[in-house]
């Protein structure tokens, strides 16, 4: 589920060139349970093979293909490395924010959102939190914004690329806002979005992402962002239906917010993002 991330460079297009490129060794790719482990890991009965599920005719494909860039670079910190290059410091007066996330934020148009501010998008489609937290210093630590917005966890609930508890998923979590804190950048967190299977396009998202798991991580997630005094942007309230799912106006896969959808979170976004600049700094280190 990979996207344009709406801005003038478009490093995952780059991308598909490698993963194309290596369509023809995923004939010879063994499967993880065919992979010969060292003896010491074999002798190990707490190690263990997850068996592969089916992602159907569309996303299996797709995962396929993708394993094995992973297996080189699992943060994927090479799809923005050329934009990262280009985009200059900020200037003395510039309050940069830095959104990072998965294909929900890759796919909005932060320029058509906030236009005129100095908002930059570090989507990546499919990503997990533990994927972002390895780029982390290179796609917002390294880029000196004021605030960074965090949009993350509901492909780890899916378990698209590995299985996952709540409760990893909010080290993750705890673990990037820790190096924002660590280096002077105020943190809003975005709460994890409804989903729904009103469409074809949608007819396994609620039963791979257990609407009830997104509520009790937005919970864990708002108490957090109280105690450690981050902001909380919640979308899941203005996006949700009277069922408790993504309400069917704002999106046509279940999962990712159409336009309208994202014209419904961008003020919520820019009032949590003013509530975090105009908020003393924690503790940690200015650039």
């Amino acid at each position: 589920m990979r996207s344009g991330s709406g801005g003038k460079l478009r490093p995952r297009r780059v991308r598909r060139v490698g993963l194309i490129a290596c369509a023809a060794a995923i004939l010879a790719f063994p499967t993880f349970s065919a992979l010969a482990a060292p003896a010491a890991y074999q002798s190990s009965p707490t190690r263990r093979v997850v068996a592969e599920r089916d992602w159907g005719p569309w996303l299996g494909p797709f995962r396929d293909k993708l394993v094995p860039s992973l297996m080189h670079d699992f943060g994927e910190r090479y799809l923005y490395q050329a934009a990262n290059r280009l985009l200059p410091p900020p200037r003395h007066d510039e309050r940069r924010v830095v959104f990072i996330g998965d294909s929900i934020t890759d796919r909005w148009n932060l320029a058509e959102s906030f236009p005129g501010r100095p908002y930059v998008n570090r989507g990546v489609g499919s990503q997990v939190t533990a994927q972002m937290l390895l780029r982390f210093h290179q796609d917002v630590i390294a880029l000196r914004p004021a605030v960074v917005v965090i949009l993350a966890g509901v492909n780890d609930v899916q378990g698209f690329l590995q299985e996952e508890t709540p409760e990893q998923i909010e080290s993750n979590w705890e673990a990037m806002a820790d190096l924002a804190d660590a280096h002077g950048i105020k943190v809003v967190f975005g709460s994890l979005l409804p989903v729904n299977d009103y469409t074809p396009n949608a007819r396994d998202v609620v039963r791979e992402r257990n609407p009830a798991t997104l509520r009790a991580l937005n919970a864990w997630l708002h108490g957090f962002c109280a105690r450690r005094g981050y902001r909380y942007a919640d979308y899941h309230a203005a996006l949700v239906d009277r069922r408790g799912l993504l309400d069917a106006r704002y999106t046509d896969d279940g999962v990712h917010p159409l336009l309208v959808g994202y014209t419904r979170m961008a003020p919520i976004a820019a009032r949590a993002i003013a509530a975090a600049l105009a908020t003393p700094l924690r503790h940690g280190r200015k650039h």
